[in-house]
């Protein structure tokens, strides 16, 4: 059998595996689990244990009675603890009533069954058909405080993913307190790895980073509260030495989560590398009574012998089917067009209407519109709160608005920011305890905003009532849910002092609940998720909103960066990308209209502008680029591989591509951040295609039409039409790769240009 959760009694191993990946733990003698290997598909059988190692140590201590050597602090253990021996950090600590953090779980029981159970409305990945995965529950036990620990791995039978999280339940009279529970834990022998990770800022998230493992403690974090945050994505890899993008072996961790994380490599001076994963244990403290249970979030690990693009076509593809759990997980998204770098708050119906008007001219599908037609908004100062349409901006409110949005025979999107408040609202002036603040403290604030308390149930139940019922009675297919601060001063007016260490994860939970009542009662609502552009880019939100704005900064070159970090962990389809206005927002740069549309062709595609103030040429431009996203979009976004050619973080260059499963279609886009004068050739590499299969290349090699219209002729080159097309193996496209001459990228602009290829099958 070729997928199976075996565990051989004799020497009580057991045995996780599928077609590519193996997962082997056993019980030692002191009934704690060890860790054994993680890695590529090994065949099963009996004798694993012989991988468990004992030395005489100094300064050991040894955890059972002699002649024992047992010490924890040199056992690769599977959730380890600290006060018995292991001076390395701990994946939990439970606080005792006695003041003791010393805990002895030891192995109870367990049970091997099929599918994945559910924890809604905290979000994990699932099954479809329960044959599709199993899931091993361990049980352990504390004797002294009674409590019950359970380990949970689901193994699924067609990707090389395994997903974990930990789950505690106080049995005894006692009370607990949970001060640290990460998800996961995970050792190896060795330090030979690369740590990568996903790290930046507002307008440059997602930027690749990497370090060679040394001994110490090396991690990442988040302590944002309201969100994972721009600074620090919660995936990380490990990298063997050797591996790139399409070799090698990597190991990939991504948190199902959305608040305040650690990701956490810590090498010890024997080079054993522990990984841990989970809720930030800094200001967390989780009570449990008698009865009471704590649900750690979810690890999706992810394993490839292919090297980082292996692993992130592991990671697309089980997030598109098995995270993202809407009813557009597998549907092209529509082109829409946001008002929001058009207007901003300065706008009315009619201004609204004129621009809706043009989107349906030159073909997209969908209006959203932003910030600022509720309440008193008309700046970032006021209103957020006031969910009912500012009728001297929009006489009919948004029912009537998205009516006559629709009657055009374009979709209506809305925007919010249901999590925040500003102080000149009536909300506010009605419920000013609703806000996080700690008592006799000063309330931080950012952009004029505040931060309701999401771990208080009437606060969560008002907000769904106001949004619930703009839904139902106006014509609406989209939300963008926008949230744009950190919290600051964490404390719940309603909780009690020895839980105020919850409040944060309470306060996601109370997101996640919203979500939940929204998606449920609205499932054809398209939800993308929004925080200051991509501060809350994490796997957890996919669940329920299956794609998120991906940055602020929608300049198309700083996109390449952004994109290309981004897609490390995340499908391509979850990533908002669009064409927005020059000079660019964010850095006043001009890029070409063709060059803006290539990028944002290997996201969810649309536009961010007024489309009224564009050229005629433009305008015939922006049609041209819908029709092809229209005709392409279900190899981008759904069916297609997708491959990263070239990285904007080592050169001048980036090049993204997507291959059709059958590897008959394959589109790939070429960028150069400035032009060269007298340079050196260029052969663009493709990846991904079948080495006898013969294919058509083609591209249209002149100036995008604004571009054109603009352009003198050069004495170094003229603009007449000039298409590519010739056939080559895809061996050749793969080995040789794709010439590209320097004039096309002059013709095309020069800096900031881009070239887009069309790979068929003949």
């Amino acid at each position: 059998m070729n997928f199976a959760i075996v565990f051989h009694k004799e020497e009580r191993v057991f045995h996780l595996y599928n077609e590519e990946i193996s997962y082997i733990m056993r019980i030692m003698e002191n009934e704690q689990l060890e860790h054994l290997y993680y890695g590529k598909r090994i065949p099963d059988r009996e004798g694993f244990s012989y991988l468990h190692e004992e030395a005489r140590r100094s300064q050991m201590s040894v955890c059972i009675p002699e002649p024992g050597l047992l010490s924890m602090h040199y056992s690769a253990q599977e959730y380890p603890s600290y006060g018995t021996g292991d001076y390395r950090s701990p994946a939990f600590s439970i606080l005792q009533e006695n003041g003791s953090r010393v805990s002895d779980f030891k192995y109870r029981c367990h049970e091997v069954k099929s599918g994945k159970p559910s924890y809604l409305p905290l979000p994990m990945s699932y099954v479809e058909k329960e044959e599709e995965a199993l899931t091993l529950d361990i049980t352990l036990f504390d004797n002294l405080s009674q409590t019950e620990m359970v380990l949970e791995y689901t193994l699924y039978q067609d990707y090389p993913i395994l997903c974990r999280n930990v789950r505690f339940t106080q049995k005894g009279k006692e009370k607990i307190f949970l001060e640290r529970a990460m998800s996961m834990s995970v050792e190896f022998m060795d330090k030979d790895f690369s740590l990568l990770y996903l790290s930046g800022a507002w307008g440059r998230e997602r930027y690749l980073k990497k370090r060679k493992l040394e001994m110490g403690i090396q991690s990442i974090q988040s302590l944002n509260g309201t969100c994972s945050g721009a600074e620090h994505n919660p995936f990380i890899a490990l990298l063997r030495k050797g591996a790139d993008e399409d070799q090698g072996k990597v190991y990939g961790f991504n948190l199902v989560y959305s608040g305040n994380f650690l990701s956490q490599v810590e090498v010890s001076t024997f080079e054993m590398s522990r990984v841990m994963l989970g809720i930030n244990p800094e200001h967390f403290s989780y009570c449990l009574c008698e009865g009471e249970s704590f649900q750690s979030p979810e690890v999706i690990l992810a394993f490839s012998d292919k090297g980082l693009n292996g692993l992130s076509q592991a990671y697309h593809r089980f997030m598109k089917n098995r995270l993202m759990s809407s009813k557009w997980k597998n549907r092209e998204r529509p082109i829409l067009l946001n008002n929001w770098e058009a207007t901003f708050f300065d706008f009315n119906e009619e201004k609204i209407l004129q621009i809706a008007k043009k989107a349906k001219e030159v073909g997209a599908e969908l209006f959203v519109l932003d910030d600022g037609w509720f309440g008193k908004r008309n700046d970032d100062y006021r209103g957020l709160g006031d969910w009912d349409a500012n009728l001297e901006k929009l006489p009919g409110g948004i029912k009537g608005l998205s009516e006559k949005v629709v009657a055009m025979g374009l979709d209506f999107g809305l925007w919010f920011e249901l999590e925040m408040i500003n102080m000149d609202s009536d909300l506010y002036r009605a419920h000013p305890d609703w806000i996080i603040n700690a008592p006799g403290r000063f309330p931080s604030h950012a952009r004029h905003q505040h931060v309701l308390d999401y771990s208080r149930k009437e606060v969560v139940d008002y907000i769904y009532e106001k949004v619930a019922k703009i839904l139902r009675e106006s014509k609406i297919s989209y939300i963008k849910w926008d949230m744009n601060r950190y919290m600051s001063e964490p404390y719940s007016a309603t909780l009690p002092p020895e839980r105020q260490g919850e409040m944060m994860h309470r306060y996601i939970l109370g997101v996640y609940d919203l979500y939940h009542r929204l998606t449920t009662e609205f499932p054809d609502i398209l939800f993308e998720s929004c925080a200051s552009g991509g501060a809350r880019f994490d796997a957890a939100l996919l669940y329920y909103a299956p794609q998120a704005w991906c940055s602020d900064d929608s300049d198309a070159a700083e996109r390449a960066k952004i994109q290309y970090g981004s897609s490390i962990a995340y499908p391509i389809v979850s990533i908002g990308a669009h064409v927005s206005a020059v000079p660019n927002q964010q850095l006043y740069r001009n890029t070409p209209l063709e060059t803006r549309a290539n990028m944002a062709y290997f996201g969810t595609f649309g536009y961010e502008l007024d489309l009224n103030l564009l050229s005629p040429t433009e305008i015939e431009e922006v049609k041209r680029e819908i029709l092809f996203m229209k005709e392409h979009r279900r190899l981008i976004q759904i069916e297609g591989d997708f491959y990263r050619l070239l990285s904007p973080f080592e050169g001048n260059e980036c090049g993204f591509s997507v291959v059709s499963p059958d590897k008959a279609e394959a589109i790939a886009m070429y960028f150069q951040k400035l032009n060269f004068v007298n340079a050196s050739w260029i052969r663009f590499k493709l990846k991904g295609l079948e080495e006898n299969k013969l294919y058509r290349i083609s591209s249209n090699l002149n100036p995008s039409l604004e571009r054109k219209e603009a352009t003198v002729l050069h004495a170094g080159y003229n603009l007449k039409d000039k298409e590519l097309s010739y056939e080559a193996y895809g061996a050749e496209l793969m080995e040789i790769g794709i010439p590209i001459a320097r004039e096309d990228l002059s013709r095309k602009g020069g800096d900031f240009a881009s070239l887009l290829f069309l790979i068929n099958a003949i």
